[in-house]
């Protein structure tokens, strides 16, 4: 079977996050999207993993609300700033794991608990509980692996070889992060970090993975790519869409090249801090010139939520108006549910809405969208290709936070 997954989200307990992500929301959101298998996220907060405790569980590791299946899952910062995601097969796993990190953190501070560990430490304890583990938004220029680190053994020593995944972020893909020879056999995984339950935040990135069901066990063969269960698609936003994609000043934005920042020693001409880009570290620590995409490596689709790609096919720049929630529920009422829409429909069946819509449904599909990237904190622009039937100018995608 195919299982739709986003392993990474937040709960109402982190920071910054709406209190909304409850389980039962989570569950239902989930379905519209077309996500069957959904990360917990912040299963070492006390709260929330007694919440989780009250699901029905289906084996060990995995539980179920309302037909949608959750893991265990959580991301943890180290000491050196670093964020790693962790899926845990068990909640006595969970509970041995608090019992571990108590000691390094105040874990009913925060969802997403900052330890006293380094990268090397921390991966040790999650070898130990039978967590699979790997950096989260590996390539991003803060709290990320590659920011502070030029390999996994700089930051993870002799744990190296345990790492399971690595997780993509927002301003990276498939063609980034496999010009890094280090890279070539570990599986990618391509997921949300969702802060709040709605279409526009929830599975914005998600992975696909052939298994017998969706369950831990399946999953943890998925991602090490063992008996015949894979991940079979990534799904992300293209790459120049992140905040973070080229290097550009956090103040003003303008973007300069990577020589232009070293002669400007990362001051820029209004004075701001030129913070660099995902596209430029990834040149930085490039074993090839053009991306090598190992046997196992699965096709990587370059998508937006559905609302957005609606609000500009509409040519509004709101993904939150009428009009645009209108054009959606009518199409997920039709067709089950998002991802089924944006990657498994026949144009065909996509007839119940305007031309528009579809022909920008199909853009996105063909990778002919127009990007201009973003950069030092700010957004990138998407543009329909030229003939496109969008009504208006007014392209600007809202801030996927």
């Amino acid at each position: 079977m195919h299982m739709n997954a986003d392993l990474h989200i937040h709960s109402k307990y982190s920071a910054a996050t709406s209190a909304r992500m409850d389980l039962s929301t989570l569950a239902r959101e989930a379905a519209k999207k077309g996500i069957g298998l959904i990360g917990t996220g912040d299963c070492l907060h006390p709260k929330w993993l007694s919440d989780i405790k009250a699901l029905k569980p289906v084996d060990e590791g995995t539980f179920v609300a309302n037909d949608t299946r959750f893991v265990l899952t959580c991301e943890i910062e180290d000491s050196a700033r670093v964020h790693h995601l962790l899926i845990l097969p068990s909640i006595s796993k969970a509970e041995e794991l608090q019992e571990r990190l108590a000691s390094f953190s105040n874990l009913a501070s925060d969802g997403r608990p900052k330890v006293r560990l380094n990268g090397e430490q921390l991966a040790q304890h999650a070898k130990d509980v039978g967590a699979l583990f790997g950096p989260s938004h590996a390539f991003t220029p803060w709290t990320a692996m590659y920011a502070y680190f030029d390999s996994l053994i700089d930051c993870y020593g002799p744990m190296a070889s345990h790492v399971a995944f690595i997780e993509l972020g927002l301003s990276a893909d498939s063609d980034y992060a496999d010009r890094i020879a280090e890279l070539q056999n570990l599986t990618f995984l391509t997921n949300s970090d969702a802060h709040s339950p709605w279409p526009i935040r929830l599975a914005r990135e998600f992975n696909r993975f052939e298994v017998d069901a969706p369950t831990f066990e399946e999953l943890k063969q998925a991602i090490l790519r063992k008996n015949g269960r894979k991940p079979i698609l990534n799904v992300g936003l293209p790459p120049e869409e992140g905040k973070y994609n080229e290097s550009a000043c956090i103040r003003c934005y303008k973007h300069y090249s990577l020589q232009m920042c070293q002669e400007r020693k990362w001051r820029c001409t209004c004075g701001g801090l030129i913070k660099k880009g995902v596209r430029d570290r990834v040149s930085e620590l490039a074993d090839y010139e053009k991306p090598r995409h190992p046997q196992h490596r699965p096709p990587y689709l370059r998508l937006i939520p559905l609302a957005e790609i609606i609000a500009l096919a509409l040519g509004v720049s709101d993904s939150n108006t009428k009009a645009v929630r209108d054009v959606w529920g009518t199409m997920v009422s039709a067709l089950g549910n998002e991802v089924t829409i944006l990657v498994d429909a026949d144009i065909e069946q996509l007839n119940m809405v305007d031309e528009s819509v579809r022909d920008a449904i199909v853009a996105f599909r063909e990778g002919r969208i127009i990007l201009h990237p973003g950069g030092g904190g700010q957004y990138g622009r998407v543009e329909l290709p030229k003939g496109s039937r969008v009504p208006k100018s007014q392209r600007y995608i809202s801030d996927f936070v």
